[in-house]
């Protein structure tokens, strides 16, 4: 890769370099993380070999760091690099800020070079700051520092962590309008972000850009792809990839086959999902906690609770345990079924199993309790949950509520409503829906009362 004229790159980041120094400068307002870390150094005597870099803590690297500031002649920008590195990795991204900082104000004749450049980006974006890994890029540009493919992959990287798509795909495009070269980790960062937000028309022609230059897709691309092509469905789309993915000689794997289940239970495609896990099955793919969750809730929605039971004791005798989302489509399950006692009993084997029941949990216990009209027991669930510090949210109240209303005992189902405006949550529009069906005048008045008094 050639040199480039730095006025012909990315000449929106060129001037950028003020934001830094504003940046730096409220940086140093505030708490120094690295002041702070050298006075108490100060303090202690630490016996340090530089070689090898191999420090025990981060008061080792700064108090190397602190000695190599002092040193003449002073170690060369590699040196310095090294220290970076290692505080980098100790995870202190705001100490290497500030180590960045007191060597542009003190190392003079050491200049800042594209590696120590690109570990500042790295920690701007690391702390969310992405658009002051902008400022270093523009810095290095007015320098005459050439940017290198990590110093645009780790600001995309950054924007993306920020749900920040489109400017990564603006940056992309840019970087490889002026003639970069993206490397596999720069595609599979914006592949994954656009994934995330849905975008799969862009996801698509990520992944095709991806094959048109050299870089083949691996599973990991193509489960993700394939998952978001089923959370929008478009399943055929993603069973289309699928069978391409076959073709090229790419093992699908859990996560591959789990996505596919996954849409096609959600889209009641419950014969082909079944296809998918006898290939699995076939194919010598283990299945994992991800995917069981998803064929015992869709057993369970479908009202197939003996089958949702033998799958569970399939995954046991794998050495897999239901986690709460499997238990509690167990438990509501069996409430819409009528069987309270054996909705208790899974209740009780969670416990035992010490997995706590959660707002869930119990919220399908007083489901259960309303369809077969015994309220007092939903109620004394909803206050038992409250009191043990499970706390209930509006679906719970909302639960409890429709239940009184449709048993026409209304006084109760006020008293539970003025309970909730006080302490619980805010009611919503299901909330007064129900309310009204269940007596229109006196919701009406409820609901429409407050309006009046404003107007």
């Amino acid at each position: 890769m050639g040199k480039r004229n730095s006025s012909l790159i990315l000449p929106s980041f060129v001037n950028a370099g003020r934001n830094l120094s504003s940046f730096h400068s409220s940086f140093s307002s505030s708490v120094n993380p690295f002041a702070t870390r050298v006075e108490a150094l100060s303090k202690k005597s630490i016996s340090v070999s530089g070689k090898g870099h191999g420090f025990r803590t981060v008061d080792d690297a700064l108090f190397l760091f602190n000695k190599m500031i002092g040193k003449y002649p002073k170690p060369s920008i590699v040196e310095f690099n090294k220290l970076l590195t290692a505080v980098v990795r100790f995870r202190h991204y705001d100490i290497v800020v500030s180590m960045c900082r007191r060597m542009e104000l003190e190392l003079v004749g050491v200049s800042h070079d594209v590696y120590s450049s690109n570990i500042l980006i790295n920690c701007f974006c690391r702390l969310g700051q992405v658009g002051f890994g902008y400022s270093v890029l523009g810095k290095m540009l007015k320098l005459g520092v050439e940017p290198g493919i990590v110093t645009f992959s780790t600001l995309i990287n950054g924007l993306c962590k920020q749900s920040k798509i489109s400017q990564a795909v603006s940056l992309f495009d840019e970087m490889v309008e002026k003639g970069y070269r993206p490397d596999l980790i720069v595609y599979s960062t914006l592949l994954n972000g656009l994934c995330k937000i849905g975008s799969t028309d862009e996801a698509v022609r990520f992944l095709r850009m991806m094959e048109g230059r050299g870089f083949e897709p691996n599973i990991v691309a193509y489960s993700t792809v394939i998952d978001c092509l089923c959370k929008k469905g478009l399943l055929k789309e993603a069973l289309d990839l699928f069978s391409e993915l076959k073709v090229k000689g790419i093992k699908p794997n859990t996560v591959t086959y789990s996505c596919l289940i996954h849409g096609m239970c959600s889209s009641g495609q419950q014969k082909e999902a079944t296809r998918l896990l006898n290939e699995m099955v076939d194919q010598n793919i283990s299945l994992d906690i991800f995917t069981y969750t998803i064929l015992v809730d869709a057993l369970c929605k479908e009202g197939m609770i003996f089958e949702a039971l033998d799958m569970v004791d399939t995954m046991r005798k794998q050495g897999i345990e239901p986690n709460v989302v499997i238990y509690n489509a167990l438990i509501d399950a069996h409430c819409k079924e009528g069987m309270i006692s054996k909705a208790e009993d899974i209740i009780d084997t969670m416990i035992k199993h010490d997995i706590e029941p959660d707002v869930v949990s119990f919220t399908a216990l007083i489901n259960g309790h309303c369809l077969q009209n015994k309220l007092d027991k939903a109620r004394g669930v909803l206050r038992s949950m409250i009191d043990n510090g499970c706390a209930s949210n509006i679906v719970s109240y909302n639960t409890m509520i429709n239940g009184y209303c449709k048993a026409k005992r209304f006084d109760e189902a006020m008293k539970l409503f003025h309970e909730m405006s006080q302490k619980g949550p805010i009611p919503n529009i299901f909330t007064y829906n129900t309310l009204m069906q269940s007596k229109l005048e006196e919701a009406l008045k409820l609901f429409i009362g407050p309006v009046w008094v404003s107007g």
